[in-house]
């Protein structure tokens, strides 16, 4: 009984704690609405980009999962668009930790992995697309993950006054 409890604890040890078993492009799209005519005003005035970063997670299998990084790039000259890029990147990762641990791994620890492979993405594309490669800067996940937590928190905290 002994010797089943150590190689039980043992086989705990050796499990990967998070491995990524595929990438993919779960969904692409880049849009240039006012070609060719943006091109001239992006000689004349200095464009307006936007970058909005989001991360989805859903339980695939008992210790699989997926986590989807949303990026969407939105380009301005003034008032006209210049450019729309959204891409969805996703993985599949096997996640073995303790329950406590599952939501930062899926929400800070996953996407820090997908980034860097999303972030060619989205340069490549828009550098396809005639403009100049867009570099997208590191992205603080763990803040991101902070300032959800911190919502969901005021939320019950709104919902809690609303009830008395």
């Amino acid at each position: 009984m002994a010797d089943q409890n150590e190689n039980n604890a043992a086989a705990e040890q050796n499990a990967v704690q998070l491995a990524i078993h595929g990438q993919y492009i779960k969904d692409l799209s880049f849009e240039v609405p006012n070609s060719p005519g943006i091109y001239a005003k992006l000689m004349q005035d200095q464009p307006d980009v936007n970058v909005n970063v989001d991360v989805d997670a859903k339980k695939l299998t008992e210790n699989q999962y997926e986590c989807v990084l949303r990026i969407r790039a939105d380009c301005k000259v003034k008032d006209d668009v210049a450019f729309i890029c959204e891409l969805a990147y996703g993985g599949i990762f096997e996640i073995n930790v303790p329950e406590e641990h599952l939501e930062p791994m899926l929400l800070i620890e996953c996407p820090r992995m997908l980034f860097p492979f999303a972030r060619h993405i989205v340069a490549n594309t828009t550098r396809d697309g005639s403009f100049p490669p867009m570099m997208l800067n590191p992205v603080d996940f763990a803040g991101m993950y902070r300032q959800r937590l911190e919502a969901l928190a005021a939320q019950k905290e709104a919902e809690g006054e609303t009830k008395n």
